[in-house]
């Protein structure tokens, strides 16, 4: 079970390969307050691929790491969200999640509810219901998300460009593009336009 291959679909931060790797070999990513542990097996990714799930993302609850909201999935909500896919063991799968959760690195989840009936509560913090999003190559795409909405709270600047940067590298998207798709979401909405967001993505080139 520990070496059975699972697409981890990232949406957020680990849209961005730099900020990914923290979570695998450990690390500080750009920007952010907090040091990754990484995982026990700490190879890159077998493969990966950008792609999109049905849904999209919202902003809510406070990040340790980069201060304001933190981007999470909601499979009801209209559109589609862009996301990357990473093709990891089982255990780098449940280490990724320990981190997210603030936990330390080891704890191997059975996660076959969640490849059977789609869904699966693991505990019961914002990043551990494990959602499958669909399937490649025979192998299950699972992420995971909060067990249900919360208020919208406003990202900040280092977390817009850390995902900002994250779809133009995963996707190919112009600056313009990455920032009305994150402008546009719950939680940035109203809070930040898309020319604000748009000028934290220049430098990473046009």
């Amino acid at each position: 079970m520990d070496d059975e291959p699972i697409w981890y679909v990232a949406y957020g931060s680990n849209l961005f390969g730099e900020r990914f790797r923290c979570y695998l070999t450990g690390g500080r990513p750009r920007g952010g307050a907090r040091r990754q542990a990484g995982c026990r097996d700490p190879r890159p990714a077998r493969a990966e691929r950008a792609i999109t799930v049905p849904g999209g993302i919202y902003f809510a609850h406070d990040s340790r790491t980069w201060g304001g909201g933190m981007a999470f999935y909601d499979p009801d909500l209209p559109g589609r969200a862009a996301a990357r896919a990473y093709l990891l063991t089982h255990r780098q799968f449940c280490d990724v999640m320990s981190q997210e959760m603030h936990r330390d690195v080891g704890a191997d989840h059975d996660l076959s509810e969640a490849v059977t009936r789609g869904r699966q509560r693991v505990g019961p913090g914002r990043y551990e219901t494990v959602l499958r999003v669909g399937e490649c190559a025979g192998r299950p795409m699972l992420t995971f998300t909060a067990p249900e909405p919360a208020p919208p709270n406003a990202p900040t600047a280092p977390y817009l460009a850390m995902l900002g940067g994250g779809l133009r590298e995963a996707h190919g998207w112009s600056a313009g593009r990455a920032a009305s798709y994150l402008a546009g979401r719950p939680g940035a909405r109203g809070a930040w336009t898309p020319r604000e967001i748009a000028g934290l993505l220049h430098p990473r080139g046009r």
